[in-house]
């Protein structure tokens, strides 16, 4: 069972929480991109991660929320000139950061609390690694379709070089 606390504090903090993921972007040179974006850009573009991670923790993972969600976030990473690279370990610096309050600010020596807080971290684990499988399936997406209007490319070469199925693409 989930500590409810942490689940309100997910969505409560979100805005803490983002700042702390603002900051680790800043402190990672290899993020071009994101690090040419203003402090509050950067905030608003994670905020709403984390009380999606809040509702996954306490409902469990709803793949239709959760992948369209992720799939957004990699179709508006294209529109926005972000590289997959990025954008991937963008959301594993997400991860670190609810892992790390989980494990610092929420657990705060308690040992029945940390105990339960190592499944909590699991499932974060697999919420993010679920989303970023969504993520490249959206940002895989959108390209492919950019690629087939805008650049006329053929879908015969589309299709030999963009295996996945694309069961989110609206034509």
């Amino acid at each position: 069972m989930i500590d409810k606390g942490l689940i309100d504090n997910l969505n409560l903090n979100a805005r803490v929480l983002a700042t702390r993921w603002k900051d680790k972007i800043r402190q990672a040179a290899q993020l071009k991109r994101y690090n040419e974006s203003d402090d509050e850009t950067l905030i608003n573009t994670v905020i709403s991660l984390f009380p999606l991670t809040a509702r996954t923790l306490d409902r469990g993972m709803d793949r239709s929320l959760m992948g369209g969600a992720f799939v957004s976030i990699g179709k508006e990473s294209v529109r926005s000139g972000f590289p997959v690279s990025e954008v991937i370990y963008g959301i594993n610096l997400v991860e670190q950061t609810v892992i790390e309050y989980i494990m610092t600010d929420f657990v705060n020596d308690n040992p029945l609390k940390m105990y339960s807080a190592m499944s909590v971290v699991t499932t974060v684990a697999e919420f993010f690694i679920l989303g970023c499988f969504y993520l490249t399936k959206g940002f895989l997406e959108e390209t492919y379709t950019h690629l087939n209007k805008n650049e006329a490319m053929s879908e015969e070469i589309l299709k030999k070089y963009f295996k996945d199925d694309f069961f989110f693409k609206k034509s």
